[in-house]
């Protein structure tokens, strides 16, 4: 056909400079030549695909939509080839192509590729060069999309799961402040006490015993109750100041009326309303002082599930480990999903099995895949119960993930370790998960294998000690 565009056109672009003349004469006459101007569609998502295009000048945006936001991929500029390849399965365009500036094309329709085929190789071979670099591009994107997919699920739950405790810290220390000012009108009445050592070692008996003792009190809310209640008319028969108010911290720490009794005849009338309040000053701080410790802890314990899960303090090699300890770090992270969905983990851990060697951050990839999709499985459903076992079959360990989801399907059971198989909706999942478990365990060389049934899926793997 009659164009514009000749073989030297061509041949200034790298993937076509050492193309036999032959072979660009013929693309060019089996071609059609046609221009664009700015903002319009050389093909949208969902078209189907059926003309490779080369791009002789201008520039084209490429881009997709995700979770109703639009996502720029690249750009393509002269010298570019996009659209299907000789060998390619492409059948539709999995996002749009809109041109930035006036854009002049050359495309070719793949009614054409069988002749390209069979008689112009070098064409043919450049072409097919493209597409592996196109595949390998292409999957190395979509494998970054995919840790960035699991990253952000786990930066979710660590940013849910560390505001909690977070805030108790905050809450407890201005609560604590706050208490602290009222420490020295407590303490100038407790000074201008006149009582002998004999009384000072009674109380102090009293109350430390029952700090100590705070640790092992379990009290159900009726108790509590009832015991409050007991302190508060006892505090009335005895005019003691505010003693609504103290009553609440002396149950707290499992007082009963028989103690104040105690600590009423050690120091009598007269001065058992400085002392009480003293002793609620010294109970309401260690109280908030627990509380701070006790979320510190937490996010402590936070930090150090992703300091293990991620790997980040030890070498990036093989190391012999215990497998729990990335099972468990992994269900930390993953707590705020195990929560979401009412979910009850049961754990069957073999105590006995030896360290088997890991590539450890590899292997927690595993496990949060894995888990990650038997929590999405029992999404919005009651009565959910994950089991996690570790067990050892002659050199191998075994370890099993089994959820109580709806299962999987027989047409598709074979198909979920295929790469960019998902069935999830789009923007949630780029089908790479699984295929990367699949990878990562043969990497160990073992074996995964799924079984599913409604309301039983087991992922099972098979991993040599050696």
């Amino acid at each position: 056909m009659e164009t514009k565009v000749t073989k030297e056109h061509l041949r200034v672009f790298d993937t076509f400079s050492d193309v036999s003349d032959e072979d660009l004469e013929w693309l060019v006459c089996n071609s059609r030549y046609y221009t664009t101007l700015k903002d319009a569609y050389l093909f949208k998502e969902g078209d189907p695909t059926n003309e490779m295009h080369i791009i002789l000048s201008g520039k084209i945006l490429l881009y997709f939509n995700q979770n109703g936001q639009r996502r720029n991929v690249g750009e393509l500029e002269a010298g570019d080839v996009t659209g299907v390849l000789p060998y390619s399965r492409m059948v539709k365009a999995g996002g749009n192509g809109v041109t930035l500036a006036h854009t002049d094309i050359l495309s070719l329709h793949r009614d054409c590729f069988m002749d390209m085929i069979c008689n112009h190789h070098e064409l043919t071979q450049k072409l097919v060069s493209l597409m592996t670099s196109r595949v390998r591009d292409f999957t190395k994107q979509q494998s970054q999309n995919e840790k960035m997919i699991s990253l952000g699920k786990l930066s979710a739950g660590l940013a849910h799961e560390l505001n909690n405790p977070a805030a108790a810290v905050v809450r407890s220390a201005s609560e604590l402040k706050k208490h602290l000012s009222h420490v020295p009108d407590k303490f100038k009445r407790v000074m201008l006490m006149q009582v002998s050592p004999e009384t000072v070692d009674c109380v102090n008996d009293i109350l430390y015993q029952k700090l100590a003792g705070i640790i092992s009190l379990k009290q159900s809310m009726m108790q509590r109750t009832a015991r409050e209640d007991d302190i508060v008319e006892w505090m009335d028969d005895h005019d003691i100041d505010n003693g609504f108010e103290l009553a609440e911290s002396f149950a707290d720490f499992g007082y009963e009326v028989e103690d104040l009794e105690k600590i009423l005849e050690c120091v009598g009338e007269r001065e058992i309303t400085p002392v009480l309040s003293w002793m609620d000053n010294v109970m309401t701080t260690e109280k908030m002082v627990s509380e701070i410790e006790d979320a510190s802890k937490r996010i402590s314990a936070l930090v150090n599930s992703v300091k293990s899960y991620s790997h980040m303090d030890r070498a990036s090699d093989v190391e012999a480990v215990d497998v729990r300890e990335g099972i468990r770090s992994t269900l930390t992270l993953l707590n705020h999903k195990v929560k979401k969905n009412n979910v009850r983990v049961v754990e069957h851990f073999d105590e006995t099995l030896p360290k088997v060697k890991l590539f450890v951050s590899e292997m927690n990839q595993v496990y949060t895949n894995l888990i990650d999709n038997a929590l999405d499985a029992m999404e919005g459903r009651e009565g959910n119960v994950l089991e996690i076992a570790t067990k050892q079959e002659r050199e191998s360990l075994v370890i099993s993930i089994l959820d109580n989801g709806p299962g999987i399907s027989e047409d598709i059971i074979n198909l979920i370790f295929d790469p960019f198989f998902t069935t999830k909706a789009v923007g949630k999942g780029s089908g790479l998960g699984l295929e990367v478990v699949k990878k990562i365990v043969e990497q160990h060389k073992g074996v995964i294998k799924a079984y599913s049934e409604p309301g039983k899926t087991e992922f099972r793997i098979c991993i040599p000690f050696n």
